[in-house]
């Protein structure tokens, strides 16, 4: 029988980041159901942005530029983005809403986009935080008309003399139907149906009248006169979306082996809600199968996961903006840069020999106790801040955090550190830790952190 106590660490990270670590003083004594009461007790949704400013430009006046003004203007651009990318991270180690946090990190990745301007990255995580764990056909439409979107898929080039078929291909495939769901003339009429969705230099939605598409169109079985939020209604009303977005949501929150029967049942509830999130995240948390050993301790954490996890347990004062995005892309998840548009991996496409190794050094170098011995790659289009590879190569082996190891000591001195902090705990050698950390807190808490049990949630 599943304890409580590991019930309500599952809960916190898969509805979260894991507990933070003030949480582990009550852990073992809160009812599993007061503990989800507690979770979405919490309805503050804050606004996430960055401090430098720049006077904005049309693509066309960029082009103008000479080369030192276009470095200036892009070396802004990226401390922006490194700021967004930082505010963002630090909100999920901090936030006491962590279901919001948790939300939108997932939809961050399931709408993914990649753009370098910083403004439009600000603007869509916005949409996606206000939409997060509200109605799926609200997030869809808000995010399909953001500019961060609308110039990821390239729909600025989509014009009923010459349709761009990418934003309508991508929406379908990857964001709602998936594939085998719709035909290469859908797509065809849903991008004309698309054509003239814009936006201005300030990112505000438009519609340019003279490049739409005004004839009928024929769509998933329909035919009218169709603009974009007809098509997206029209994608709404099938229950392969719902069904499409369960799905992804069980793999993610739950387990990539899908039990097909749950999944069936959950995705009928989810459409006839008419797309209520925060209703199919209820019906997912507080069910007695999501608290099933096959469940618990299943999941790969991604770098973000990895990273938040460690710094909501080991608090720490500062957390530099160059060191965070170093690590993320050694780990190979930065925040608002995506591998494509089909997101990040997941599971197993995490590990590999070379990052597996870094993942459990982490708490070591992070500590202190063990230099970093490799640098990022120098990356122009994801430097974001990130100082040349010179400096990054020079900074290498004091890239740590001062973590408040008298408080984690003070808090967790009583504790079983290994039943703590992992999910499984079965495989562990405690021996080696043992022999390695003694009764030392601070040792046994670096030791445990750096076993492939970590890696699970």
């Amino acid at each position: 029988m599943t304890s409580s106590f590991l019930k309500n660490k599952h809960l916190l990270w898969r509805a979260g980041f894991g507990p933070n670590l003030s949480d582990y003083k009550n852990l073992e004594n809160i009812k599993t159901s007061d503990l989800w009461n507690s979770i979405i007790a919490h309805k503050e949704i804050n606004t996430i942005s960055f401090t430098t400013q720049i006077q904005e430009k049309e693509f066309s006046e960029i082009s103008k530029l000479d080369a030192e003004q276009r470095k200036t203007f892009q070396q802004l651009r990226n401390k922006q983005n490194t700021e967004l990318n930082h505010n963002f991270f630090m909100t999920m180690v901090q936030s006491e809403n962590q279901f919001l946090e948790k939300m939108a990190f997932f939809w961050h990745g399931h709408f993914a986009c990649k753009i370098l301007n910083a403004p439009f990255n600000q603007q869509l995580l916005q949409v996606i935080r206000e939409n997060a764990l509200g109605n799926f056909g609200d997030l869809l439409i808000a995010v399909s008309k953001s500019p961060a979107m609308l110039s990821f898929l390239n729909n600025q080039q989509n014009k009923k003399a010459h349709p761009n078929e990418n934003f309508a291909r991508e929406v379908m495939e990857l964001f709602t139907l998936g594939t085998g769901n719709y035909t290469e003339t859908d797509i065809k009429e849903a991008a004309r149906s698309f054509t003239g969705w814009s936006y201005d230099k300030d990112g505000a939605f438009i519609e340019r009248k003279g490049i739409h598409d005004e004839n009928s169109k024929k769509f998933l079985g329909k035919e009218g006169n169709f603009d974009g939020t007809d098509i997206l209604n029209i994608i709404l009303e099938k229950k392969e979306t719902a069904k499409f977005i369960t799905k992804k949501i069980y793999k993610y929150f739950v387990n990539e082996k899908i039990d097909e029967r749950r999944l069936e049942n959950l995705s009928n509830n989810f459409y006839n809600s008419k797309y209520d999130i925060k209703k199919l995240m209820t019906e997912i948390f507080t069910s007695n199968w999501f608290f099933e050993d096959e469940n618990i301790g299943n999941k790969i954490k991604s770098p973000i996961e990895l990273m938040v996890g460690i710094l909501r347990t080991l608090p720490t004062s500062e957390v530099k903006m160059q060191s965070l995005m170093m690590y993320q892309k050694l780990l190979g998840q930065t925040l608002f840069y995506p591998p494509n548009v089909a997101g990040w991996p997941t599971g197993k496409s995490w590990i590999d020999s070379s990052t597996l190794l870094l993942r459990m050094k982490l708490p070591q170098i992070w500590s202190g106790s063990r230099a970093l011995e490799t640098t990022a790659k120098a990356d122009d289009d994801v430097e974001m801040g990130l100082e040349n590879a010179k400096k990054t190569k020079k900074n290498a082996n004091t890239a740590n955090f001062n973590f408040d190891w008298q408080l984690v000591q003070t808090t967790l001195a009583d504790k079983n550190i290994s039943e703590s902090l992992l999910q499984k705990t079965k495989s562990l050698d405690k021996e080696t830790i043992k022999k390695y950390a003694g009764e030392d807190v601070k040792k046994t808490i670096i030791e445990v952190m750096s076993t492939p049990e970590y890696q699970l949630c």
